[in-house]
């Protein structure tokens, strides 16, 4: 058998890349977000695109993806192969180490094809070193939605301490049910999971003045809610109610107001996800006329 060489891609090669033909359902290019370098006007750096190759041949691919300002990736987009053990091979020999986050239709587990392919990228990861961390619903508001109605019941304002913004996290963050949160939690404590959380609105290049904390009538602090967008999409950037005040449905209440501030701006689209294990936020996102348009599989 042809020696397997594992390398990254070099100016002028993309086609190697393109040599595996993306899944028709599952993946970036599945749901409308095909693969291209920066040189094509895309968002992947040829350096962090890695092959597998036995000859001429392109065996395995994966590429990794991050904002443009980042220095290290944040997630890694593609990983197909026609060779597994060249897949687990490439993932253990690239020097780049980001979530796995593989792009799923809704139910796919229903069809035994899609199961199939879904779980050798699983399978393929888990032999390289990762491990499962969540399943995510994710969610796509458009004007034809509707908006949601306002309960009218809080009061929102825009805060521009960024250290009032922390300790607001840092209330919400105890007892949270995300798992990304959950994880920060077990590794550093609360306050590491606040400020990933504050570094990840920072991140965003949406408007500053979009942060608002929300407040009952009599005053009273009920939570955080934060409209955003990130490189791609505007999304729900963040919803958390301190724990005094939950039991009420005020997730709700920030979910449509972040909907509204959204749709003020004039978006055509909002993005957002909540994990599996998240029950009372997905019925908030179903009562707030969010329909589920894919799954995400993490593992990290």
């Amino acid at each position: 058998m042809t020696d397997l060489v594992i390398r990254s891609l070099a100016a002028g090669e993309e086609h190697l890349f393109q040599q595996i033909p993306d899944h028709p359902a599952l993946g970036k290019s599945a749901f409308g977000h095909p693969w291209a370098s920066l040189a094509q006007g895309g968002e992947y750096r040829l350096d962090w695109c890695w092959v597998a190759l036995r000859g001429e041949r392109v065996v395995a691919r994966a590429a990794w993806w991050a904002g443009p300002k980042d220095e290290e990736p944040i997630s890694l987009d593609w990983f197909d192969f026609t060779d597994a053990e060249a897949a687990v091979q490439l993932l253990r020999t690239a020097p780049l180490r980001a979530e796995y986050v593989q792009l799923l239709p809704a139910h796919w587990r229903d069809d035994p094809a899609v199961r199939a392919q879904a779980q050798a990228r699983i399978d393929a990861a888990s032999a390289a070193g990762m491990k499962p961390l969540v399943e995510r619903f994710q969610y796509e508001w458009t004007p034809d939605c509707g908006l949601p109605e306002r309960p009218g019941r809080l009061e929102f304002r825009a805060e521009p301490d960024d250290e009032r913004i922390l300790d607001v996290l840092r209330l919400v963050e105890q007892g949270t049910l995300d798992a990304h949160a959950r994880r920060a939690i077990d590794e550093g404590g609360v306050e590491q999971a606040a400020r990933e959380e504050l570094e990840f609105f920072q991140w965003c290049p949406s408007p500053r003045e979009w942060w608002q904390l929300a407040y009952t009538k009599q005053g009273e602090l009920v939570g955080l809610h934060i409209p955003a967008r990130n490189q791609t999409n505007p999304i729900v950037g963040f919803i958390g109610v301190v724990p005094a005040q939950r039991g009420h449905g005020y997730a709700y209440d920030l979910l449509a107001e972040t909907t509204h501030v959204l749709a003020e701006a004039g978006v055509p689209k909002i993005v957002a996800s909540t994990d599996f294990g998240n029950a009372p936020m997905a019925r908030n996102f179903e009562k707030a006329g969010y329909p589920i348009v894919q799954e995400r599989y993490f593992m990290h």
